[in-house]
């Protein structure tokens, strides 16, 4: 028959008129009642169903129909919130909020003592309302009647024999004793002489009695009877002498429930927390002045951790966001907000306070951003990383040009924060180039900060900027005249040594780092030398994995792939000298300026013209034509000092500056530095190769890059003959003197011809001065 009962209900709990879906049953202790978990059709929202089976308690119907009756007309914030109660004639439904036996915390002893205070408060503060608004006695206050919400509040149920006092015929007088379980928690004035007694002691007797009872079980876990009252077990020792009043035996000097509100919220009283003070004031926070808002802040960070997280998140957090976007709460109702925020699941965190996080760094208080920018760190991890991206991030670089240096400062503090979130295009372009900007700001804090957070977040840069951001960015910052500036810089260079190659380290970072080993500060130089022996021993490391020579190794007929350029003899260890000579007087060609010679003639008076300057070889070989063999000797004509100041010289020593400065046009590779310059080549044809037997030709050299020029003449004694005979056997008295300048010389091609013997090779030319004396004879490079 109880099954049949049973199916009838939950027919009729599943039928489409039914507004709620009836889940799992909660155990209760002694009730009339069934309470079952729910939800509410319309919107799926959770709540809880309490039913009572008319054909199985008939006995009883009295009291749930009274309590239907009072929890539709009673409305207090201490009582069960009801949602609908529907009454059929086999069953009353009562739905309410979603609500938990507190037995089921009592019993467990789970919650804390500030907790239980705060649930005591709200339960006594509600009798007082139903005694003294109301006229009324509850006349069932236990554990069994009050319930927690899902914010952890207590609310006062068990409304079956609750009656108005100004009604003669009150439910309570005649059904109280069939409240279950009510011996065991009935007053001693209504265990000796029933519920009619209660007509004559005060109306809030029974109540306070119960109320008593409610305080020593929730502190002890259990309660068995009315003798055990007398023991306070582990109630606080300030709420001790009140509760006695309580559970006094005489109904007359029965402390009421106001009364022990009262005490409690007297100065120093049991009922003076800051959990209290936050459920009186959440309610009221948009109204307050700033004095009493940061009051109420001030409290809500003074609460510990064993409070109720889900009061928190139902009560307070709605409130807090009210107060905070549209009643100027500023940052620290935002940070009691996060602080709340950080219990919450990532679901419901993204749900809450995501799209008010968002708002806020679009927001143009400064103090407001400052605070976000603080607190970024509690709620990153919780930000999408589209959001990030997309909404965040582009708000959040307005303070990297804010005119107050204190957002710029924690803008570049918190990139550190969101690097991880921001996407490769995003640090490699736009993060990137705002700090360029604040790595050049006027606040040396915000350099300095700039140039830490490049180091921290050096290994997120892409591969391709990497090397150049850091190195341009951590050099200049060693210039710096901020001495922690420098300090920084050092400490970036040493923790990013690895993102450098070996190359760089060698070439780049340690030539800036050698500039602040002689810093005015000592503990710059000492950061400087811990950076200089960790890229020094990357270096030697390196070092000793290279080769010993680069040159190729000899193939199998001992002849090499190929001829290196001569540069003097590299076996002799004091072969140094010769190298330096021979290398100059081959590279002669690219000293600066031109030295404008006459032409070497050849025995017959042809011109011996060279086609290049200098081969690009490098070699001292210059290639000459040969005329026709001519016994007589070519030697060139010395001159005297004073007929040389016709050759271009600089008109004045070149100045420290610029010879630095010529460091900077130096190939890296070192290929042309070597090589002579394609603007000396000769047009002429091309001509066999003269064996110089090693020793540079200066005569043709000179004849092929001389030409004489009409402003710049030639000195005497080099001037080319207009005979095509030598200066040197021209008689004297056949020389022009009348201008002091060479004749009009007439360019005669040269015109190579094919031998009808054996060519004859052209004799060396005699290099030897004519004059010992003279400091700027050739002899001085034999």
């Amino acid at each position: 028959m109880d099954f049949l009962k049973s199916a009838v209900a939950s027919a009729i709990a599943k039928s489409s008129s039914f507004p709620f879906t009836i889940g799992d049953r909660v155990d209760l202790d002694a009730s009339i009642w069934t309470l079952s978990n729910a939800t509410k059709k319309d919107d799926n929202s959770p709540c809880s169903v309490f039913t009572f089976d008319i054909a199985a308690q008939r006995s009883y119907l009295p009291l749930a129909k009274n309590a239907a009756r009072k929890l539709r007309t009673l409305r207090h914030p201490g009582v069960i919130k009801v949602l609908d109660v529907i009454e059929n004639e086999t069953h009353i439904y009562i739905a309410t909020e979603k609500v938990t036996p507190l037995s089921w915390h009592t019993k467990r002893k789970s919650l804390s003592e500030e907790t239980i205070r705060w649930g005591l408060y709200t339960v006594a503060s509600t009798l007082k309302f139903i005694n003294n608004e109301g006229s009324s006695v509850h006349g069932n206050v236990r554990v069994g009647s009050v319930y927690t919400s899902d914010s952890g509040e207590w609310k006062l149920a068990g409304f079956e024999v609750l009656s108005s006092m100004n009604e003669d015929d009150a439910i309570i007088y005649n059904y109280g004793s069939l409240v279950p379980d009510s011996n065991r928690y009935a007053p001693p004035e209504i265990a000796a002489g029933g519920w009619s007694a209660v007509k004559k002691n005060p109306l809030y007797a029974p109540d306070s009695f119960g109320l008593g009872t409610l305080v020593y079980e929730a502190f002890n876990g259990s309660f068995t009877g009315t003798d055990r009252l007398a023991q306070p077990g582990s109630i606080p020792s300030n709420m001790v002498a009140p509760y006695k009043r309580l559970v006094n035996n005489n109904p007359k000097p029965r402390l009421s429930a106001g009364h022990f509100v009262e005490q409690g919220k007297k100065t120093g009283g049991f009922f003076e927390t800051p959990l209290i003070h936050i459920t009186e004031g959440a309610d009221s926070l948009g109204l307050k002045n700033e004095q009493e808002r940061d009051q109420f802040l001030n409290e809500l960070d003074g609460l510990t951790d064993d409070f109720p997280e889900d009061f928190f998140k139902i009560k307070i957090l709605p409130e807090l966001l009210k107060s905070v976007e549209f009643g100027g709460g500023g940052p620290k109702v935002f940070g009691a907000i996060l602080k709340i925020g950080t219990k919450m699941p990532d679901d419901e965190w993204e749900a809450k306070l995501l799209p008010l996080v968002l708002r806020l760094f679009a927001s143009p208080d400064r103090a407001m951003r400052v605070c976000l920018l603080d607190n970024l760190t509690a709620m990153i991890d919780r930000i999408p990383q589209k959001d990030v991206n997309g909404k965040m991030f582009p708000m959040m670089v307005t303070g990297f040009t804010d005119t107050a240096p204190v957002v710029r400062e924690q803008t570049v503090k918190a990139v550190l924060t969101v690097i991880s979130k921001l996407s490769d295009r995003t640090i490699n372009g736009e993060l990137l180039r705002y700090l360029a900007k604040t790595a050049n700001d006027e606040q040396p804090g915000i350099r300095t900060n700039t140039t830490i957070c490049l180091g921290k977040i050096a290994r997120n840069l892409g591969t391709s900027s990497r090397t150049k951001v850091l190195i341009a960015a951590f050099t200049r910052s060693l210039r710096d005249p901020f001495v922690h500036a420098r300090n920084a810089a050092l400490m970036a260079f040493t923790a990013t040594s690895d993102v450098f190659s070996e190359e760089d380290c060698a070439t780049k970072v340690l030539p800036a780092i050698c500039l602040s080993l002689i810093d005015k500060e000592k503990f710059v130089r000492d950061t400087a030398n811990k950076a200089f022996d960790t890229y020094t021993a990357r270096v030697k490391k390196y070092a000793e994995s290279l080769p010993d020579t680069a040159t190729p190794a000899a193939t199998a007929d001992g002849a090499r792939p190929s001829t290196p350029a001569r540069i003097g003899n590299q076996n002799d260890a004091s072969g140094w000298a010769g190298w330096a000579i021979s290398s100059f007087t081959n590279k002669i060609s690219t000293a600066k300026g031109e030295m404008n010679n006459a032409p070497a003639i050849a025995a017959n008076g042809t011109a011996l013209t060279q086609t290049t300057s200098l081969p690009t070889s490098g070699r001292a070989t210059p290639t000459v034509t040969a005329g026709p063999e001519r016994p007589a000797t070519i030697r060139l004509a010395s001159t005297t000092t004073s007929q040389r100041t016709s050759v271009e010289r600089p008109s004045e020593p070149a100045r420290e500056d610029d010879a630095m400065d010529a460091w900077g046009e130096f190939d890296d590779d070192g290929d042309n530095f070597f090589d002579a310059p394609a603007a000396n080549k000769a047009a002429t044809p091309a001509a066999a190769p003269f064996d110089d037997g090693g020793e540079p030709d200066f005569a043709g050299w000179l004849a092929a890059q001389n030409k004489p020029k009409a402003k710049n003449p030639l000195p005497k004694g080099l001037n080319k003959p207009t005979n095509g005979t030598s200066l040197a056997s021209r008689p004297a008295g056949t020389r022009s003197a009348s201008s002091g300048a060479p004749a009009a010389k007439k360019v005669v091609p040269v015109v190579q011809k094919k031998p009808a013997v054996a060519p004859v090779p052209v004799k060396k030319v005699d290099l030897e001065p004519k004059d010992e004396g003279n400091d700027d004879d050739w002899g001085a490079w034999d």
